[in-house]
């Protein structure tokens, strides 16, 4: 096996075969996420109040979610050192990155900007995902996706969803 084939097979020189989940970073953020679930499920019954009047559940949650962060955030970086030492470059990374970003914008600019905004944040960072497509390119699907979304959504079935931002 030459040295190509072995970096597609996932083994090194000595043909032993290698995975990016032995990592030690990689364990430790998913044990960190593990523990950090674990807390949330444990912990999903208890009142959690506000930052100003903390319950008892107020600071166990909140450092649940902590080492979560930190967990995804030790498993990233694990994953990413595994990627490079095989050849991997970011523009692999790209899709993974940029299409759930879009649908989270997506979700969360929905309502205070209104359909027309979010579709065209969704669509717009979605097309970071691939390097192919230039900016007329992105601009006409933006256009026609926005035009089905309307019509769709909007005039044939009615939904009240808000189009435009509200005031």
């Amino acid at each position: 096996m030459n040295e190509s084939e072995a970096e597609i097979a996932g083994t090194n020189q000595e043909g032993v075969r290698t995975s990016w989940l032995v990592r030690k970073d990689v364990l430790a953020g998913l044990m960190f996420m593990t523990v950090a679930v674990l807390g949330l499920w444990a912990s999903r019954d208890y009142p959690v109040g506000t930052a100003v009047r903390m319950s008892t559940g107020y600071v166990p949650r909140l450092l649940c979610w902590l080492l979560l962060a930190l967990g995804a955030a030790v498993l990233l970086q694990g994953y990413r050192a595994a990627a490079h030492e095989r050849g991997v470059t970011f523009n692999a990374w790209r899709p993974l990155v940029f299409v759930p970003a879009s649908l989270i914008v997506f979700a969360f600019a929905m309502q205070p900007l209104g359909l027309v905004a979010a579709t065209l944040l969704l669509i717009g960072i979605g097309s970071l995902a691939g390097r192919e497509a230039g900016w007329i390119e992105v601009a006409a699907a933006a256009f026609v996706l926005l035009l089905l979304t309307l019509a769709i959504f909007v005039w044939g079935l009615g939904l009240p969803i808000p189009v435009w931002p509200e005031r």
